[in-house]
């Protein structure tokens, strides 16, 4: 019985999600809810309808006018009155009609995102002015039609006609299969054929059913009705309508249906008043329920409309909401907090378990019975942290932070206390036994008749053990806390024989985890670094550098886990990505359509479950996901080629858009600094990015980047084309989209200013040769009387050398002079000397006279004698006569020397001139007819009169004076 629901729990996964590639939506989980709050959009908070342009771009109807939105820039538009804009509808050439308050007309983007209003309802004469709201807008062929509740308005070749319900008003306005459908209250719903209304068929079954949507339905010519609160009716081929019984009506009458749309060819999306979004298929299941609780911003939706991608639009009471219907990753979210964060989680007998820091948590999991919104209870007595699930022979097991339990239903069943139970795993040729990481070391578990039953602990090793992956039947490798071991166990798994730790020493990076994970059948170890293989021949390891060059930043993954055969989990801190290694080494990392993931799992603890062939389910924060893999065989959208949005100047208050996609624009000069912005309208909860190329000012394409905009500033003058592309997340590329336009010259390199440029030049030339001709003739006078002054100059210093010639030899006679005077006086001198000295050895030779009787001679007679020679001594005129000659070789000395020092007396003159002489002292002392100790006292006093310090020599003294 317990295998019989497993198969058919896993019989029912197959069959829904089988079916997945040929576009079906997952009936569990959520799909992903784009929010595009008021403070984003800035306007206001209803929003009314909305359209899809051919373009791409997404047009509203807001409360305060029209919004466009191009996937980067939301633009709010306004009504000549300001009315709230209630319906819109793009047509087949791009124009958008609008209608609200007593307005309604068309518009049309001029270019640069430049949108031109023109009323359509001033055609209407003045008896017949439009005094009400336009609801709804239908477009059928060349003929657009405005519903009011009073009037139908239809718009063909520039004109107006109208159309009244005989005093009745409408309800709504309804266009399919190319058929126009209005209800009249409370006549019923009629068919405009031509200008006339004509009931349908059985109408009365609808009567006061208020009908707010009509849908294609089907693959013939069936339509769906649905209406405010009677439910679903079908009106066949024949236009019969018939009440539609099923599992949605219940819902739909409660939640008040407002508006319907057909998604993915086969589903039904209502939009309701009370209960947000409710998608049905073409067998009135309920596949999914989107409401407040699990994404919108606001359970009221006024409007609904795909886009190009299938996304479904919701205009709500509040905001605007995009729901990823047509996305591979759907969610469940935890947003009470019960749960916690999901660590593992697994699908067994008609339940999910979810293993959480807060325990173990479980729901029905019935997919045969349609949508069914999980409500997840906590397993009795498993509080606390769960670490690993299980499946195994038959039975799930849960390694739990209290030990490792068996799952039964809604309880738990002990195995084993010891506390931790990570990793569970089968050994090699050992199918009938587990064995278990846990926090102190390992854990054996066998296959009994009972099922798995814990058997013992392995001694001799206790570290922390969150990875294991066994190598042979005694032999495995485990990761933890504290690092790489191989460990070696006896037959029995009793013992650890040896531990053989590893680290740097042995090849590994310093890091700070390694873990050991299986990859192709092979062992490999993360690490910080990059993986890493080991090699049993040498017992070291090596970098995976041919794994490392293909996985890009996914070489330092922190965790791997096995998709299938051929794809695994490459796991790097919350960051996650599905490579697929193919044949002769063929490696493909898919990493972008899981960032919308990035950083909502719990660091390596990430946790990515199998539940059936390509569906997985991938642990959270707040809940999970469910992953499914597309079929690449069915084609996708095509990427749009991106529209330039706006091209403005950025470095003044000049806000002119020169973007026009039928003209080459040229802009001025001075605004050559330009902001170009684009957008690529395709929406996707991953943002687009962006590659640009400005030929004629850049050399390559730039790198890829979120970026919408590019500034370029000081653009010199020419033409240029601006090139841009995008890439989706799934790495496809749009096509290139074009923007040529020509920067003018500057005001000083226009054709007038050339031409100006060119009679200045003539006249230049004129003034230049006139002004060279002057400038040779003033050259000409200058070189005259610059040779005039060098004539001049030459004489003057000719007449300079000779007047210095002349006084040099006027020196040199003076000189010359001096000298002979010098000689003179020195003669004179000597004379002087030779004389003194003459009469001082007459006078001694006297003295020693003696007469012939050898007396002396009298006194008398020496006296008279030594009066004559004292005489001849004190004679002044050979003094004179030297006074006189020193005077003149020597420019005054005696007046000089008289004037500077008062004091001296005629005898300290005289030293002087003998000094200036540089006589010596004998010399002087004959001159002066003393001593040569005299001549020493008198100078002693004469230095004292020349206030002379002791440093400064006399003789020096006196030859500078």
């Amino acid at each position: 019985m317990f295998k019989r629901s497993i198969v058919a729990i896993f019989v029912g996964v197959l069959l829904f999600f089988g079916a997945v590639n040929a576009q079906e939506i997952p009936r569990i989980g959520s799909p992903l809810v784009q929010q595009y709050p008021k403070a984003e959009y800035k306007a206001g908070n209803q929003n009314w309808a909305v359209a899809a342009g051919k373009d791409g771009i997404m047009y509203v109807a807001n409360a305060d006018g029209l919004l466009v939105f191009d996937g980067q820039y939301w633009d709010l538009h306004y009504l000549p009155n300001k009315s709230t804009v209630r319906s819109v509808a793009v047509d087949s050439t791009g124009r958008i009609y609008t209608g609200g308050l007593a307005e309604f007309g068309y518009w049309e983007d001029t270019g640069s995102g430049h949108m031109r209003y023109h009323s359509i309802s001033r055609l209407l004469d003045p008896e017949d002015a439009i005094r009400d709201e336009i609801w709804k807008i239908a477009i059928d062929g060349n003929r657009v039609l405005f519903q009011s509740f009073s009037t139908l308005y239809i718009y063909e070749d520039n004109r107006l006609q109208t159309v009244k319900g005989n005093g009745q008003p409408f309800l709504f306005l309804h266009q399919v299969r190319g058929r126009i459908f209005i209800e009249l209250i409370p006549d019923g719903i009629h068919e405009l054929q031509g200008n006339a209304l004509v009931p349908v068929r059985n109408k009365d079954i609808l009567q006061r059913a208020n009908v707010l949507t009509m849908l294609p339905f089907g693959g013939g010519k069936e339509i769906l009705i649905g209406t405010s609160k009677s439910g679903l009716f079908r009106m066949d081929s024949d236009g019969i309508i018939h009440k539609w019984e099923n599992a949605a009506n219940g819902l739909l009458r409660a939640a008040q249906l407002n508006n319907g749309l057909k998604v993915l060819d086969r589903y039904y999306a209502f939009g309701t008043i009370l209960q947000g979004l409710v998608i049905i298929d073409e067998r009135g299941n309920i596949v999914q329920h989107v409401h407040k609780g699990n994404g919108l911003q606001n359970n009221t939706v006024l409007g609904i409309h795909a886009d190009l991608q299938q996304n479904i639009w919701v205009g709500l009471d509040n905001g605007i909401d995009r729901i990823e219907i047509n996305a591979p990753i759907y969610y469940y979210a935890d947003n009470s907090g019960s749960i916690g964060t999901v660590y593992t989680a697994r699908i067994f007998g008609n339940y999910i378990y979810l293993g959480t820091n807060q325990g173990l948590f479980y729901s029905r999991w019935l997919l045969e019975e349609g949508y069914q919104p999980f409500s997840f209870s906590l397993v009795e007595g498993s509080q606390g942290q769960v670490w690993d699930l299980s499946i195994v022979n038959g039975e799930l097991l849960c390694g739990h932070n209290d030990g490792t339990f068996r799952v039964l239903g809604d309880r738990l069943e002990r195995l084993s206390s010891v506390t931790g139970g990570w990793a569970l795993k089968p050994l090699v040729n050992r199918p009938n036994t587990l064995l278990q990481g846990t926090y102190t070391g390992l854990a054996v578990f066998g296959k009994t008749a009972k099922g798995w039953q814990f058997e013992n602990r392995v001694t001799g090793y206790s570290d922390p053990t969150q990875f294991i992956e066994p190598v042979s039947e005694t032999e495995v490798w485990a990761s933890g806390y504290k690092g790489l071991r191989l460990l070696s166990l006896d037959s029995a798994l009793h013992n650890v024989k040896q531990v053989h730790a590893y680290d740097s020493a042995s090849g590994l990076p310093e890091s700070t985890f390694v873990n050991v994970f299986e990859l192709g059948g092979s062992p490999v170890f993360a690490t910080d670094s990059g993986f890493y293989r080991y090699d049993e021949i040498t017992d070291r390891f090596y970098r995976y550098d041919q794994l490392n060059e293909q996985l890009g930043s996914f070489a330092f993954a922190n965790k791997i886990i096995r998709a299938d055969a051929q794809r695994y989990w490459f796991i790097n801190r919350a960051r996650m990505s599905l490579v697929y290694f193919g044949p002769k080494g063929v490696v493909q990392v898919d990493s972008t359509q899981f960032a919308v993931l990035n950083g909502r799992m719990m660091n390596y603890y990430e946790s990515v479950n199998r539940i059936e062939n390509d569906v997985y389910l991938i642990g959270l924060d707040d809940g999970f996901a469910i992953y499914q893999a597309t079929d690449s065989t069915v084609a996708a959208p095509q990427l749009p080629r991106p529209l330039i949005r706006t091209v403005r100047n950025i470095t003044d208050s000049f806000s002119g858009r020169w973007y026009n996609s039928d003209t080459i624009p040229e802009i001025p000069y001075r605004h050559n600094n330009l902001r170009i912005s684009y957008a690529a309208p395709w929406y996707s909860s991953i943002p687009l990015r962006y590659q640009f190329y400005l030929k004629g000012y850049s050399r390559t394409w730039s790198e890829w980047d979120e970026a919408a905009q590019k500034d370029f500033t000081n653009l010199g003058y020419g033409a240029y084309t601006f090139r841009v592309r995008a890439m989706a997340p799934d790495g496809t590329v749009s096509g290139i989209t074009d923007f040529r336009f020509t920067i003018l010259p500057p005001w000083y390199l226009s054709w007038v200013a050339i031409g100006l440029y060119a009679v200045g030049f003539i006249l230049v030339l004129f003034a230049g040769r006139n002004w060279y001709r002057h400038k040779i003739r003033k050259h000409r006078r200058i070189v005259q009387e610059n040779m005039t002054r060098q004539q001049q100059e030459l004489l003057r210093k000719e007449a300079e050398e000779n007047e210095q010639r002349l006084i040099r030899f006027k020196n040199e006679q003076l000189e010359q002079e001096l000298a002979s005077k010098n000689r003179e006086l020195a003669n004179s001198a000597m004379n002087i000397v030779y004389k003194n000295e003459l009469l001082n050895n007459v006078h001694d030779e006297l003295l020693e006279l003696r007469d012939n009787e050898g007396r002396k001679l009298s006194g008398e007679q020496l006296r008279k004698i030594n009066k004559i020679i004292e005489d001849a001594r004190s004679d002044e005129r050979d003094w004179n006569i030297f006074e006189e000659s020193f005077n003149e070789a020597h420019e005054n000395f005696f007046k000089k020397l008289k004037a500077d020092y008062p004091e001296l007396v005629p005898n300290d003159l005289k030293l002087c001139a003998y000094l200036r002489m540089n006589m010596s002292s004998k010399e002087i002392a004959s001159l002066l007819n003393i001593t040569t100790r005299g001549v020493e006292i008198r100078r002693y006093r004469l230095r004292k009169k020349l206030n002379l310090p002791h440093s400064k020599n006399l003789t020096e003294f006196l030859m500078e004076v």
